[in-house]
């Protein structure tokens, strides 16, 4: 957790909860900072002061980060992934919290019996559906696949739900899952080694916290067996998949942060409600797919990381 000095009572304050310090969440964080900036509210002109709290994987932290931007009596907080919509909303009724990075409320578990959002809640999430289009790549690119191993976060309600969205995608083309559990990023070496070891034709990478803060673990394991990974995630295309359809992370922070900037424009006098990811993508890494001789096909965009 990491902390600022008292704000200027003229300029409105917000806090960033993040669950962990990983790439792919730092691209959201960014373009949620972008946009406010854009709209005119931003630490380097004095006009916005933000307070960052990061559990680093922890649930106890992300608890503790949730009080602790509370107790700054902030105007909103954003937070960056489900586990931190999750807590932030489960700690404060009366700030308003601005989701990215996570599922459609309902998926998350965050609606009531008559199916309501939490009235402090909004932001942009994103729902499953998406996820067939992903898998489609797979046999796109290699046609014979049959098995399809992949690792969740047996803890994280929107792996398990992704994971079951793969399993019908998967089933639907003819393909099988080989699914293994982990609760945390120390174990992820460890059971994607178990997952090799079962020969699976590719490696799908699910949305959740683990696979974000683990991915380069991941990459390295299915490289050295010539695995082939595949994701629902722009992000981990530049980590290291092959190729993806799915959010741009950036963009979704992007889009949440016009929001926020839109909320605190309003003078908290209405807090809009949640909204849809709008921006999603195909993204093929060429330098990851070389290794399967692969080439971008038109309407990709095509990036070269490691």
């Amino acid at each position: 957790m990491t902390s600022c000095s008292n704000p200027s009572k003229t300029v409105p304050s917000i806090g960033f909860l993040d669950i962990a310090e990983d790439a792919t969440l730092a691209k959201a964080r960014t373009g949620f900072l972008d946009a406010l900036a854009k709209n005119g509210f931003s630490e380097k002109d004095k006009t916005l002061k933000v307070y960052f709290s990061n559990a680093q994987g922890e649930i106890a932290v992300l608890n503790q980060a949730c009080d602790y931007l509370i107790s700054k009596n902030v105007k909103l907080i954003a937070a960056n992934s489900t586990l931190s919509t999750i807590a932030a909303v489960q700690h404060t009724k009366e700030i308003p919290v601005c989701m990215m990075v996570a599922p459609r409320p309902d998926l998350a578990g965050l609606t009531d019996a008559q199916g309501n959002y939490p009235k402090n809640l909004f932001g942009v999430f994103e729902t499953l559906a998406y996820i067939d289009s992903s898998v489609a790549l797979i046999k796109r690119f290699f046609p014979n696949a049959i098995n399809v191993g992949t690792i969740y976060n047996s803890s994280e309600p929107q792996s398990r739900d992704a994971l079951e969205e793969l399993q019908k995608a998967a089933a639907a083309s003819g393909m099988k899952i080989i699914a293994l559990p982990v609760t945390n990023s120390s174990e992820t070496q460890l059971v994607t080694q178990s997952l090799i070891a079962k020969k699976p034709d590719v490696f799908f990478a699910l949305p959740d916290n683990v696979i974000f803060a683990s991915f380069e673990t991941v990459v390295k394991a299915c490289n050295e067996a010539q695995l082939p990974v595949f994701t629902s995630e722009a992000g981990l295309v530049g980590r290291g998949a092959i190729a993806s359809y799915g959010a741009d992370f950036y963009q979704w922070g992007f889009q949440a942060g016009v929001e926020a900037a839109n909320y605190l424009k309003s003078n908290t006098a209405l807090i809009p409600k949640p909204e849809l990811v709008q921006v999603r993508q195909y993204v093929f890494n060429s330098k990851a797919a070389a290794r399967f001789n692969l080439v971008a096909p038109n309407g990709f965009i095509v990036i070269n990381t490691p």
